[in-house]
């Protein structure tokens, strides 16, 4: 609700009964997303996920290294190793397990994790947009992020009812973002930072 100045032309005692009842209702600015679609605060390292593929390396030891999927159990197959959980994990932690692991079968392992591409941490942009499909999550991605990589509007698209849905725990939430007041600047903070599973949808 935007600020409203009101004059009063009544006498001081209306006049303060008038602010003591309007107290609390302090003026407001634009709606803030909800909880669910707050930026919260990452730990800026990449986790593995189910879809991903790493480069798994042991020096001096080829028949050990491979490049290897992230299966939807969120396991790799290491050689000697059978399966690891790599879900979850940074690099150097899965680094660390794969190393304790095959210390029992070899010396001093070395050992080398990398993401070869990263599968797993991707968002869905659908509806009138030119290329409709999956985004993958390199970097930090907004609404209008995944848009632009969409290849932008469609030429029905109902661009004041942009829908990111989002499921946590089983129940999806829904929130709508409207460019034209966010290009406008009348509703800062609301091109929210997208989570990975996330899908922006753009209407008709």
């Amino acid at each position: 609700m935007d600020c409203v100045r009101i004059h009063f032309r009544m006498g001081p005692t209306f006049v303060a009964l008038a602010l003591v009842a309007l107290a609390g209702s302090a003026c407001t600015g634009p709606p803030m997303p909800p909880a669910e679609f707050q930026t919260k605060p990452v730990d800026g390292v990449y986790r593995i996920g189910s879809g991903d593929v790493v480069r798994v390396s042991v020096w001096k030891n080829p028949e050990l290294s491979a490049d290897v999927p992230v299966r939807p159990d969120g396991m790799i197959s290491v050689a000697l190793l059978d399966d690891v959980q790599a879900d979850g994990l940074t690099t150097e932690e899965l680094k660390a397990v794969i190393t304790t692991e095959l210390n029992e079968f070899i010396t001093n392992p070395d050992v080398t994790v990398v993401v070869l591409t990263t599968g797993s941490k991707r968002v869905f942009v659908v509806g009138e947009v030119a290329r409709p499909g999956p985004v993958p999550m390199g970097a930090e991605l907004r609404v209008l992020d995944v848009i632009s990589f969409a290849g932008g509007f469609g030429p029905f698209a109902d661009e004041s009812d942009i829908r990111v849905l989002r499921t946590i725990e089983g129940v999806e939430h829904e929130y709508h973002f409207d460019y034209g007041s966010f290009l406008g600047g009348s509703a800062p903070g609301t091109n929210i930072i997208l989570q990975p599973g996330d899908t922006v949808v753009v209407p008709d």
